[in-house]
């Protein structure tokens, strides 16, 4: 029992299936784990283990022919999704006592698939990279206390790397599911639009916030997806996956036959060790007989595309809670709401416009390309007291999400995204790669990110005895 938390989640569901454990040893066992390493990382602040027991207890000990089936498995849920009962309070005081009448699409979905949530994870107040909230505070890096776990989902990156759950869930605007599991040693998913469906807090049409997953490993993270991934009629983006799903795609996986590497997409400079990292585990391909370049897309523009099209997000989302709650809201999450409702008609239809061309230049790029490369993250790990860097290699950063920029280029693109560990810092700190497949092409990058943690073998190194 003890050594339960160190299964991959793969190998749990299947001993689910087989009935060699049940739903309630494997809660015990995240429940054991969750009391030692709690008080040092703080991944899980709201718990509802109790609530947990009692539906493992009642789990129905069947079998279901579909490729996520996770068969009671325990998951932890970022808090920005509700589950029915329990709170979710965004890392804000603004909703410290909300709790949810229901689960919301993506939760349903997954405890319809046979997921039992157990855990609510830490995320930064409404939005960011760093993980920290005036009700919750500072979640921390496993691989280094003193270091930040990352976010928005850096507490689901920490609890994965710490071992207190086997699954958990993320959402991705600027990074969210690839930065905390770059900075945590863990696989972590931005799907393409439409493949996971959302709840209905978020606007319909939007693209550029998606739900997701996040593992230890590429085939765990392939469970999952199989297990969120379902077309909704409350989605208009909604989208069907595999017949078969993602985890029988990973068994056709090819090396790609030509790939693009670039260190910053001719953007911003990025710490010099971060990049030879990257450049080291991109270059793994060629042992599989893939042809690496040093090339990429044109992303000119796309740095202030993101900034207005966030920022106009916000002011949706967020924008009624200025006139009564300004005072209980981060600056930094004030200052985005008010520039997007400070846009003017012709800075909304440049970062369109912008958008749109940028869409059709990397369209063309993977004409001849199976996958883009890059570092995930221009930085390693930093000072969890450091609420976001304020400059990298020399060059002075603005914005509290300018340090960001390589994830969040990738998301007005519209393609699925990975970030893989790849290597540690001489400070033991990790970096991850970013694969970014084609348009749509989900499966195919799965297969290529399986191939490289193969070669890398770095998904041995987690959990971490902490």
């Amino acid at each position: 029992m003890t050594e339960l938390w160190r299964l991959g989640a793969s190998e749990a569901v299947v001993r689910l299936r087989r009935r060699e454990l049940s739903p309630l040893e494997l809660v015990d066992a995240a429940a054991a784990r969750i009391e030692a390493v709690e008080p040092k990382v703080n991944a899980l602040p709201i718990r509802f283990l109790d609530v947990a027991r009692d539906e493992a207890r009642r789990f129905p000990r069947e079998q279901r022919d579909h490729p996520g089936w996770l068969a009671g498995l325990p998951m932890a849920v970022k808090d920005y999704n509700d589950v029915a009962g329990q709170l979710t309070t965004n890392g804000s005081p603004i909703y410290a006592d909300n709790r949810a009448v229901a689960d919301d699409r993506t939760i349903a979905t997954l405890r319809g698939n046979g997921a039992i949530p157990l855990a609510k994870s830490n995320v930064p107040e409404f939005a960011g990279s760093h993980t920290f909230n005036p009700l919750w505070g500072i979640t921390r890096n496993p691989w280094n206390l003193g270091r930040t776990a990352g976010g928005s989902s850096g507490g689901a990156a920490a609890a994965l790397a710490a071992g207190e759950v086997w699954l958990a869930n993320g959402s991705c605007l600027g990074g969210s599911l690839r930065i905390p599991a770059s900075f945590c040693g863990v696989v972590g998913l931005r799907p393409s639009p439409g493949l996971v469906p959302r709840g209905d807090g978020l606007p319909a049409f939007d693209s550029l916030w998606v739900d997701g997953p996040m593992a230890r490993s590429v085939p765990d993270l392939a469970l999952m997806l199989d297990a969120m991934a379902e077309p909704s009629p409350h989605d208009p983006l909604s989208r069907p996956g595999p017949a078969d799903g993602f985890q029988a795609a990973l068994r056709r996986a090819r090396p790609p036959r030509r790939i693009g590497f670039s260190s910053n997409l001719g953007l911003r400079r990025i710490d010099p060790e971060v990049a030879a990292l990257s450049r080291a585990a991109a270059l793994r391909f060629t042992d599989m007989g893939t042809a690496v370049e040093e090339t990429a897309p044109d992303f000119a523009g796309a740095i202030d595309s993101f900034q207005v099209l966030r920022a106009l997000l916000f002011a949706d989302v967020r924008g009624d809670l200025l006139p009564r709650e300004r005072a209980r809201i981060s600056p930094d999450i004030v200052w985005n709401i008010e520039k997007g409702q400070q846009l003017g008609a012709a800075e909304i239809i440049r970062a369109q416009r912008d958008r749109h061309a940028l869409f059709h230049r990397v369209a063309r790029f993977f004409d001849d390309h199976d996958l883009l490369a890059c570092p995930t993250v221009a930085v390693a790990p930093f000072p969890v007291e450091q609420r976001f860097p304020t400059e990298i290699a020399g060059e002075t950063l603005t914005t509290y999400i300018d340090w960001m920029f390589l994830t969040f280029v990738i998301t007005l693109t519209g393609c699925p995204a990975i970030s893989l560990p790849c290597g540690l810092t001489e400070e033991g700190l990790p970096v991850g790669l970013q694969l970014v497949g084609r348009p749509q092409g989900d499966a195919g990058l799965l297969g290529a990110a399986l191939l490289l943690e193969q070669a890398l073998g770095f998904s041995g190194r987690v959990p971490l005895i902490v």
